[in-house]
């Protein structure tokens, strides 16, 4: 069975359809598998280079030892030299979703306090705190 980019290169479909870059980052996962995928991103490409966003260092450094392995087959599934080298970059880390956390203050606590002057006190310190 043929690869889809193998395909796709031999039906000559004009570069508004499918550009090469396109191209690139849907081969990535194959080509380097799910495991490597799911901590990479292929990001751009420059000339024959292909910019891959990296989730950390010690990703880098092991991707860059498999750079020859990479980009043959790289180009194996696209079914032409396109690869020549390869930039592994580390992506910025990207923060999730922050929940407002609010703090739940009860009426209760200055009620606890037994000095009437210490208690107007915590009440007018809380209430510039939540303002």
């Amino acid at each position: 069975m043929e690869r889809a980019a193998r395909l796709f290169g031999k039906m000559k479909l004009p570069a508004a359809v499918l550009s090469r870059e396109e191209m690139m980052r849907a081969v990535w996962p194959a080509a380097v598998g799910k495991k490597i995928a799911a901590h990479t991103r292929a990001a751009a490409v420059a000339g024959s280079r292909l910019i891959v966003d990296v989730e950390d260092a010690v990703w880098q450094k092991q991707l860059n030892t498999l750079r020859g392995q990479i980009i043959s087959s790289l180009n194996a599934a696209l079914g032409a030299i396109v690869v020549t080298d390869l930039d592994f970059r580390l992506a910025v880390p990207r923060r999730p979703p922050q929940i407002e956390q609010r703090v739940a203050t009860s009426h209760d606590d200055a009620e606890r306090i037994a000095d009437p002057v210490l208690r107007r006190l915590y009440r007018s310190s809380r209430k510039k705190a939540l303002a």
